[in-house]
């Protein structure tokens, strides 16, 4: 059960794609870490290559020159639909987020709904602002959310994304 039980932040966005195509990208996080605003790389763990439920990935994250380390176990992995996953911070493994993905056939391709839900216990929420630099982690998960979604939205239909090829080419 998350601690705090309402999501923290959502967006959508409607993409002329399949959802199996938007699929693809959202349940692979070394590709979904390039669209992404605060990650910015991601690795599986364990043996892993692909998204199944249980498998684990590691994801770098960065805010200027603040840098950390989470894992992420995956618990949502229907493809075309919904990929999941669990965050804790690493070493300690503190349960800190849950974040979630719902694909949907749309008229005009399909429309992905990114959600975040909040899993720090409270005397944690400190240290991560220490450690991330963020006060309002919902504003800001907000802001990431709606930026990563763009970002997917150009490199599935193709269109040129320069912020994002200058950052990751």
């Amino acid at each position: 059960m998350p601690r705090f039980p309402e999501p923290a932040a959502t967006g959508a966005v409607t993409i002329r794609t399949t959802p199996a195509d938007a699929y693809r990208v959202i349940g692979d996080p070394p590709a979904m870490a390039r669209l992404a605003e605060e990650a910015h790389r991601a690795r599986w763990l364990y043996g892993a290559t692909s998204a199944r439920v249980g498998a684990r990935f590691r994801g770098y994250n960065r805010n200027g020159i603040r840098r950390w380390v989470t894992t992420c176990r995956i618990t949502d992995a229907d493809p075309g639909r919904r990929f999941a996953y669990e965050v804790t911070a690493s070493p300690l493994r503190i349960p800190i987020a849950r974040w979630c993905y719902e694909i949907k056939p749309a008229a005009e391709g399909c429309t992905v709904t990114e959600t975040s839900w909040l899993r720090a216990p409270l005397w944690f929420i400190p240290f991560a602002m220490l450690i991330t630099g963020i006060i309002d982690r919902p504003g800001a998960n907000s802001a990431h959310i709606a930026t990563t979604l763009q970002r997917l939205k150009r490199h599935l239909e193709g269109a040129p994304s320069p912020h994002t090829d200058a950052r990751h080419g």
